[in-house]
């Protein structure tokens, strides 16, 4: 995959450990900080809401059972299993 340039996060992934190994990629972390953080981190909203729209898009493949629970081991067919979900998600 090529290199990204902003990293979309949960509050989960708000420690400076995460956030320094994010950093050392050359990436910058966009994670919105805990409410129990002393100094809070540079956070933008705004780019935070196109994480929400991938969210939905895995939430909604995940709807079929066979791509949830990764039936097939192969993956060339796993693949062609997500290709077929997609399809039928997101062009019927």
């Amino acid at each position: 995959m090529p290199a990204a340039r902003i990293l979309h996060g949960d509050k989960g992934y708000d420690s400076n450990a995460i956030r320094r190994q994010v950093e050392e990629n050359g990436t910058m972390p966009n994670i919105p900080p805990k409410a129990n953080r002393r100094w809070k981190n540079c956070f933008s909203p705004a780019l935070y809401r196109n994480r929400n729209a991938i969210e939905r898009m895995f939430c909604r493949l995940k709807d079929f059972r066979r791509i949830a629970t990764r039936y097939d081991r192969n993956a060339v067919n796993f693949l062609a299993a997500v290709c077929i979900a997609a399809t039928v998600s997101y062009w019927l």
